[in-house]
């Protein structure tokens, strides 16, 4: 796991005792908050909705470590202390079987002596050595172009499976939960819309016995507001903590003192870096977990204990914003009793090949939202590294209220189709049905002419068929059918790598063997 963190610090003075403290955000929140409590977890600084639903005390106290929905809400991401990261990364690994995780190697407030890629019309690329940033130029403090060294600290960090990389910037900044301490900054500064309230708490800092250090200003969040003299004082001496192990770590790796973020020399004899981009601080540590569809039913399950939960009501949510909003309104309307039957809906650990959930109302939520026939669908390949590619837009051409969506496209020529081994021609077609829940799908390849030129059939998680995308984590083992009859079964020596290398769940695993061996009877008869 990338970063040390200062988890050191636990059952000092500051309060920190042995149970990892999480706060947690998004659209899983009220699963989430369960399975920690649950898992002996403290859970602070609720929402009120939170609040709201639960029969516990929640504290207002600092955290060791935040889970947060990501913007794709396919997912969570947890950063904080390393240990506190790695406790509630493994409780949220056990969600279900299709829950995927991998550790950032790009944690917020992370810095990394990088080397400018490239030059954009908003921003700067970076190299950071085992991964790239992006750098705004409005967070950068000077000109930068490419061929640059320049020192960036990770402000916004990105899951594997998105298009985007992780935001930078030049400035420093060290974190310790309710207070950030900003290099270059004076005074007292407060995150929030409460005036009275924010200066209020500008006031009690000055009577905290901790102070930062010299060029450092301090920085609340409004979480602090609601927080007591000794949580406050604890919170800005983790922060100092941080700024002062920043500053020895900077100084170590520039040889002097100046710890400054900003632009670092290079060798004026080569005109190339002095060194190759690396990180030379990592103050907190970050994981990803990506939650399969099996996944999202579990966590319905564990919102169901708390309030009254739809059937999907984390699929339906993860498809789209206006899904997530529709969500909202019908639980709002019907109350806690109004689905006071559905315990036990989601079938989540169904071995089942179709949708495993009758309960789901797919036909509802895709008539509402999409994908119907007509519409234009993305299909998005999840590998379970954490990377994801298009395999493309295809048109729906077949849409059935069991879940199954046929989609077409129309493909260019060269090369071979892989396990296939046959020619790819310019006007070949692909034909795939996708059938929501499914661990598997086919795709029909013909030529312009409607010669069948073989059946490819993906072994993958249970497919999630979104308004715009369909989703899935590949599984490395497939089957084929040649033209000929042939059936054959292909890549499993790559779905033990993936198992032996931690990216794929035992549990996963043994799923998608077992399917395999089913389409491979089921396509020899």
């Amino acid at each position: 796991m990338s970063g040390g963190g200062d988890s050191e610090g636990r059952g000092d003075s500051e309060g920190r005792g042995t149970t990892p403290k999480a706060r947690v955000r998004g659209i899983y929140a009220t699963a989430v908050t369960r399975l920690l409590l649950d898992a002996g977890v403290d859970v602070v600084q609720a929402s009120e909705s939170i609040r709201e639903r639960f029969d516990a005390d929640f504290g207002d106290g600092a955290h060791e470590a935040t889970v947060a929905t990501t913007a794709d809400r396919q997912g969570v991401g947890v950063s904080g202390d390393a240990e506190a990261v790695e406790a509630v990364g493994a409780e949220l690994r056990t969600v279900g079987r299709d829950t995927f995780g991998w550790s950032d190697p790009t944690p917020p407030g992370a810095v990394f002596d990088a080397t400018v890629r490239d030059t954009l019309g908003s921003g700067a690329v970076c190299d950071l050595g085992d991964a790239e940033g992006f750098l705004p130029y409005s967070d950068a403090d000077d000109y930068v172009e490419t061929g640059d060294r320049v020192r960036v600290q990770v402000r916004e960090s990105a899951p594997p499976w998105v298009d985007r990389r992780p935001r930078l910037g030049t400035g420093l900044r060290a974190t310790g939960g309710l207070a950030t301490l900003v290099r270059g900054r004076d005074g007292v500064t407060v995150d929030t819309r409460d005036d009275a309230a924010g200066r209020e708490l500008a006031g009690m800092t000055d009577l905290l016995s901790v102070t930062p250090p010299d060029g450092w200003g301090i920085e609340w969040s409004h979480a602090a507001t609601n927080a007591d003299m000794g949580t406050l004082e604890a919170a800005l001496e983790r922060a100092v903590e941080r700024a002062d192990d920043l500053e020895s770590a900077l100084a170590d790796d520039d040889g002097d003192d100046n710890g400054a973020a900003g632009s670092a020399a290079s060798d004026p004899a080569t005109s190339e870096p002095a060194s190759e981009p690396a990180a030379i601080a990592t103050p907190s540590a970050g994981r990803w977990l990506w939650f399969g569809r099996e996944s999202r039913f579990a966590l319905d399950e564990r919102r169901r204990a708390v309030t009254g939960t739809m059937p999907g009501h984390h699929r339906t949510k993860a498809a789209s914003g206006s899904a997530s909003a529709g969500v909202d309104l019908a639980e709002a309307l019907c109350g806690a009793s109004g689905f006071a039957g559905d315990e036990g809906s989601g079938a989540a650990g169904s071995d089942d090949d179709e949708t495993g959930d009758t309960d789901f109302p797919f036909a509802v939520v895709s008539r509402q939202f999409g994908p119907v026939e007509g519409d234009t669908v993305e299909i998005t390949h999840g590998k379970p590294d954490g990377r994801a590619f298009s395999l493309g837009t295809g048109d729906v051409t077949d849409w059935d209220v069991d879940g199954t969506v046929s989609v077409t496209r129309t493909l260019s020529g060269g090369g071979t189709y892989d396990g296939l081994g046959t020619r790819r021609e310019a006007g070949d077609t692909a034909l795939t049905k996708f059938r929501e829940g499914r661990w598997w799908y086919p795709t029909v390849y013909r030529s312009a002419d409607g010669d069948l030129r073989g059946t490819y059939v993906n072994v993958c998680t249970p497919v999630e068929c979104f308004p715009d995308e369909i989703r899935y984590v590949d599984l490395h083992v497939d089957v084929v059918k040649h033209p000929d009859g042939t059936v054959e079964r292909v890549d499993d020596d790559e779905l033990d790598a993936a198992v032996e290398a931690g990216h794929v769940p035992e549990p996963a695993a043994e799923k998608a063997r077992s399917v395999a061996a089913s389409l491979v009877r089921a396509l020899s008869k």
